[in-house]
């Protein structure tokens, strides 16, 4: 089993309860990361529905969760015959953190037209892309890997370079093939497109996170671009594209945040 894949695993408890355990390993600080907690709920969805994957998923982070047991209920508003659909509330110390509403498909059988107003960006391979400055990017993720390809200057020098945009790799860091839920994961796995712009500085926490599944990934590590192009009397979105090994866009995902810089003087 992978560390993922464990450290995601939920057990059924009750008539539409399950329980998951939050572990080190995927944190901002002492917080669970917000795609983390949301993949923990992918996997109560994906035992809970009579469809195996997730199409639409979006999340309120209502307060920070912690490490330790996450109590998930579910309420499930309707199956149908090619999507499923429900809530999932997660609980922590007699407190909802997190509040989650999902389409559930089976990707497999999807078919119909495609279309694309931009190409997938050409990057460098990520044999390429030598780990370094960027790893700081991690925050205590230690169980992810990133390698960048835009964006680095700002953990290298420490400088913004004003583009408002990562670009780089991802990949589980044990070499686990990615899948359907670990998408949810990966959405949140790029630092802050604001970092860009005002430097490694202040504190960036998610109000709302959507992540849109589009196809299960090919093997190998996942091609992102995670961007923001509008901040509002400190109200920020944080948009990301990722494309599998083949090329293949699988997910897009977009994430309403906050951001708090340092009070100066």
């Amino acid at each position: 089993m992978s560390r993922f894949a464990r450290d995601t695993a939920v057990e059924q408890v009750a008539h539409n309860l399950w329980r998951g355990n939050l572990r080190e390993g995927w944190r901002i600080g002492e917080v669970p990361n917000g795609g983390y907690v949301l993949a923990v709920a992918g996997r109560v969805l994906g035992e809970a529905l009579g469809h195996p994957d997730p199409l639409s998923v979006n999340a309120f982070y209502l307060a920070p969760a912690v490490l330790g047991p996450i109590d998930c209920r579910v309420e499930i508003l309707r199956e149908g015959r090619n999507t499923s659909f429900a809530t999932v509330q997660m609980s922590q110390q007699g407190e909802v953190k997190v509040q989650v509403t999902a389409a559930y498909t089976d990707l497999d059988a999807l078919e119909g037209e495609s279309w694309s107003a931009k190409p997938r960006p050409e990057y460098p391979a990520w044999e390429e892309c030598i780990p370094g400055a960027q790893e700081k990017l991690e925050f205590g993720r230690e169980a992810v890997e990133l390698r960048l390809v835009s964006g680095i200057e700002v953990f290298s020098r420490r400088e913004p370079d004003g583009s408002g945009e990562f670009r780089g790799w991802v990949r589980h860091r044990d070499g686990a093939e990615p899948d359907a839920i670990s998408l949810l994961m990966f959405a949140d796995a790029f630092a802050p497109p604001a970092f860009t712009l005002f430097g490694l500085v202040g504190w960036v926490p998610t109000v709302e996170l959507t992540v849109q599944v589009r196809a299960k990934p090919s093997p190998g590590p996942l091609q992102g671009r995670f961007y923001s192009r509008h901040l509002t009397r400190g109200v920020i979105e944080e948009d990301g594209e990722y494309w599998d090994s083949a090329g293949a866009l699988v997910a897009i995902s977009r994430q309403t945040a906050k951001l708090r810089l340092p009070k100066t003087g």
